[in-house]
C-alpha cells in the first residue's frame, strides 16, 4: 500500500469518530484519552497513525487505528451515543437536523437527501430570527430607527442647501464646468458625503502582517472629520473577528506556507499569461482535478479572481432568451454577472421555495415577454452560505424543484465551501446532496483556504465549454504560482491525502464548528438578537440603530477587537448589524474575551433585545426544575427508596 493510500486510509477511519460532547461541542476526555484523540492532539508533524508497516494486513491495520482512538477499555464493537452530542458535533459541516447516528462512508454522497421538511424545520431555528422575532423587538427601536435615517438624510439636504449658498466652492465638482456635466451629481454622492463620510473610520482600517486570530492594525487619525487621515506611527494588536479565515489557512509559516516557498523556488511567481496561451501549467491541471474530486464533480475551471468568477461566468452560461431567477439577496458579483448576460432578470424572495415556484410557474406558462416563445433556458443562482445574513440556503427544496421543472441550478459557494459539510466540501455536503443534482458549483479560495481566486465545477461538457467561451479563461491572467500552491497544499490537507497532516484539517473543521456554536449560543444567551443557521461561521448581530453602528465598532477596537459593521445599502434599512467571522485559529480564550467585552458593549449601546426574555426562561427553567426534583423526591420518599435519585 502506498504512502497516499495510508494517509487517506488513516484519515478515513478516524474522519468520524464519535466521542461524547459537552454543550459547547467540546470532546470529554480523560487524561489518557486527550493523549489519544487524534483531534484534540494532533502531532505536529507527522501521524503514527501514518507509519503502519506496509506489510500489514488491512484488517491488522484497522486494529491498530482503532486502538489507537477508541478509549480504553472500551468493548470491541460499543459505539459512543451519539444522541448525547449537542446539535454542534464534529465539524462545522453537520448536517442540520440533529441525527441519530454518524455515518462513517466518506463518498461524495454518502448521506442521504434531507427532507424538505426537515430543511423548513432547521430554518425555525431559534439561532434564525424569524419575521416574529422581529415583529418581537420593541416598537420604540424600530420607529427611532427610521427616524434616524430620516433625521440624517433631512439635515443632510440642509447642509448642502446653505452650504452651495455659503461656501459654493466646496461644490464645484457637483456642478457643470465649461460645458461639462459633472460625473457624479449631488444627489448622488449625497450618502457618500453626508452619511458615510461620518463613520469612515470604522471601515478601510490599514493592517499589517498575517491575518490570522490576531491581526496588526496602523492607527490613524483624522483632523477634517474624517475627509482625510494620518498614521500616527503606532500599531495596535487587535483579536481578528472580521476575516474570513474560517479554517485558519491565512498564516505565515506551517506546512501551507513551506509548500508555497517550494513551489515559488521552483516554478517562479508568474507565467505572465492567460491559461489560452502560456499559462496552463501542470500545477494548474493538478489543481483543477483536485478541485474538481473536492466538490464531487467531473471537471472544474480555476479563475485567478473571486467576483470574475461570477462576474465572467454567468454571460458564458446564458444569453438573450434566457431566464435568470436569483435570490433577492444575492452577492454584487451574481448581480453584475446577471446584467452583463443580457438574460431576463427575476427575482424571488429570500431563500423561499415557494417564492421560486411561483415565479418559475408564472415563467414556464407566460414565456418570453411579448413573443410568450418557451426559454431558451432558466438558471436559477443562490449562495449556499448568505455572508450577510450566515443562512444557507434551502437547497434540498430547490433541488426537488429542479427535479420536477426541469431548470439549471447554480450555486455559489464561496463562504460555504470548506466551512460547511461534514468533510468540509460546502453545503452539498451540509445537506447530504448530491454534488451532481446542482449543475454548476461556483467557490472563492479567499474563505477557508486563505488564497485567492475562485474556481467553477460541473460536468467536463459544461467545463470544456466554459474554457472556450468563458472571458475568464480566455481573456484574463491564469492563477499565480504561490496562490495555487496555497490552494493545493490546504486542499490536500482537508482531504486528507497530506501524509504528514492527515489529521490536521479535519481538526480544523472540528475546531471551526466548536468555535462557531459556542460564540453563537454565548450570544443568544446574552440576549442579543443574531440571525444565522448553526454551524455558520458567519454571525450576525442586529444594532439596528445608525448611530449605534459606528459606535459599536468603535468601541470595540477601543478594546482591541476588530469587527466589520455593516448597513444601509449592503443591508435593508431597518437591521443595520455587526458580523462577526469565527476562524478555528480562535482558541477559547480569545472567544471568551470576545464575548466579554461584546456583552459590556451591548449593555452600555442597549443592544440586549431578548434579555428579558431569557431571563423569563432561564427562571421558568429553574422552577420547573425545582419542581420537578420535589416530585422526585416525593415519589422516591413513597417507595422507600433511601439512596438519592439522579435526574437525567
Amino acid at each position: 500500500m502506498g504512502k497516499g493510500k495510508r494517509a487517506l486510509q488513516a484519515y478515513k477511519s478516524t474522519d468520524f469518530i464519535e466521542q461524547v460532547r459537552d454543550a459547547d461541542g467540546l470532546v470529554i476526555l480523560d487524561q489518557k484519552q486527550q493523549q489519544q484523540h487524534p483531534f484534540k492532539a494532533a502531532p505536529p508533524t507527522s501521524s503514527s497513525l501514518l507509519l503502519l508497516s506496509e506489510a500489514a494486513s488491512e484488517k491488522e491495520q484497522q486494529q491498530l487505528l482503532q486502538t489507537a482512538s477508541l478509549a480504553k477499555g472500551e468493548k470491541k464493537g460499543q459505539q459512543t451515543a451519539v444522541s448525547e452530542i449537542p446539535a454542534g458535533v464534529l465539524s462545522s459541516s453537520l448536517s442540520p437536523p440533529p441525527s441519530s447516528t454518524v455515518s462513517a462512508n466518506t463518498g461524495a454522497a454518502a448521506s442521504p437527501p434531507v427532507a424538505a421538511e426537515s430543511t423548513s424545520a432547521n430554518k425555525n431555528d431559534d439561532s434564525t430570527p424569524s419575521s416574529s422575532e422581529l415583529e418581537a423587538v420593541p416598537s420604540f427601536i424600530l420607529v427611532t430607527t427610521y427616524l434616524s435615517y430620516l433625521m440624517l438624510i433631512v439635515f443632510a439636504h440642509l447642509r448642502d442647501f446653505f452650504g452651495k449658498l455659503v461656501s459654493p466652492e466646496n461644490y464645484v465638482q457637483l456642478r457643470e464646468q465649461n460645458g461639462y456635466a459633472p460625473m457624479v451629481s449631488d444627489f448622488e454622492s449625497l450618502w457618500t458625503r453626508r452619511l458615510y463620510g461620518r463613520i469612515r473610520d470604522c471601515f478601510n482600517r490599514p493592517i499589517t502582517g498575517v491575518a490570522g486570530g490576531h491581526v496588526t492594525l496602523l492607527e490613524r487619525v483624522s483632523h477634517d472629520f474624517n475627509r482625510s487621515f494620518e498614521f500616527t506611527g503606532r500599531v495596535r494588536e487587535t483579536l481578528n473577528l472580521a476575516s474570513y479565515n474560517y479554517l485558519g489557512f491565512a498564516q505565515s509559516h506551517g506546512p501551507c506556507a513551506d509548500k508555497v516557498e517550494q513551489a515559488i523556488r521552483a516554478n517562479g511567481l508568474t507565467h505572465g499569461s492567460t491559461r489560452a496561451e502560456a499559462g496552463r501549467t501542470r500545477q494548474l491541471v493538478e489543481t483543477e482535478e483536485m478541485v474538481a474530486r473536492f466538490v464531487g464533480a467531473e471537471a472544474a475551471l480555476i479563475v485567478s479572481m473571486g467576483y470574475a468568477t461570477n462576474a465572467l461566468n454567468i454571460p458564458a452560461l446564458v444569453s438573450k432568451g434566457c431566464l435568470i431567477l436569483s435570490d433577492e439577496l444575492n452577492h454584487s458579483s451574481l448581480v453584475s454577472g446577471a446584467r452583463l448576460s443580457g438574460a431576463t432578470i427575476r427575482v424571488f424572495e429570500h431563500n423561499n421555495a415557494r417564492s421560486l415556484e411561483r415565479e418559475l410557474r408564472r415563467s414556464i406558462s407566460q414565456g418570453q415577454p411579448r413573443t410568450h416563445r418557451p426559454w431558451k433556458k432558466i438558471l436559477v443562482v443562490v449562495e449556499g452560505l448568505y455572508s450577510m445574513e450566515g443562512e444557507t440556503c434551502c437547497l434540498p427544496e430547490i433541488v426537488e424543484l429542479r427535479r420536477r421543472y426541469g431548470f439549471y441550478l447554480f450555486v455559489d459557494e464561496a463562504h460555504s465551501i470548506g466551512a460547511l459539510g461534514k468533510r468540509g466540501r460546502g453545503v452539498c455536503d451540509y445537506f447530504g446532496v448530491d454534488p451532481r443534482e446542482v449543475d454548476v458549483l461556483m467557490g472563492t479560495f479567499t474563505k477557508s483556504f486563505g488564497a485567492a481566486g475562485g474556481y467553477i465545477a460541473g460536468s467536463r461538457a459544461l467545463i470544456d465549454y466554459m474554457r472556450l467561451h468563458s472571458h475568464s479563461a480566455v481573456y484574463a491572467e491564469a492563477m499565480s504560482v504561490p496562490v495555487l500552491a496555497q490552494v493545493s497544499s490546504s486542499m490536500r490537507m482537508i482531504m486528507g491525502e497530506d501524509r504528514e497532516h492527515a489529521l490536521e484539517g479535519q481538526q480544523r473543521l472540528d475546531q471551526l464548528a466548536i468555535n462557531t456554536r459556542y460564540f453563537a449560543r454565548r450570544l443568544r444567551e446574552m440576549g442579543f438578537m443574531t440571525m444565522g443557521d448553526p454551524g455558520s461561521p458567519v454571525i450576525p448581530l442586529l444594532l439596528f440603530s445608525p448611530a449605534k453602528i459606528p459606535a459599536f465598532s468603535r468601541e470595540c477596537l477601543r478594546r482591541n477587537i476588530a469587527v466589520v459593521v455593516v448597513s444601509y445599502p449592503a443591508t435593508p434599512i431597518i437591521t443595520g448589524r455587526v458580523r462577526f467571522c469565527v476562524s478555528a485559529s480562535h482558541t477559547r480564550e480569545d472567544l471568551d474575551y470576545a464575548l466579554e467585552q461584546v456583552s459590556e458593549i451591548g449593555d452600555l449601546l442597549m443592544l440586549k433585545f431578548h434579555k428579558n426574555a431569557v431571563m423569563a426562561a432561564a427562571t421558568e427553567s429553574s422552577v420547573a426544575g425545582a419542581v420537578a426534583g420535589a416530585v422526585a423526591g416525593a415519589v422516591a420518599t413513597v417507595g422507600g427508596i433511601q439512596q438519592p435519585m439522579k435526574l437525567e
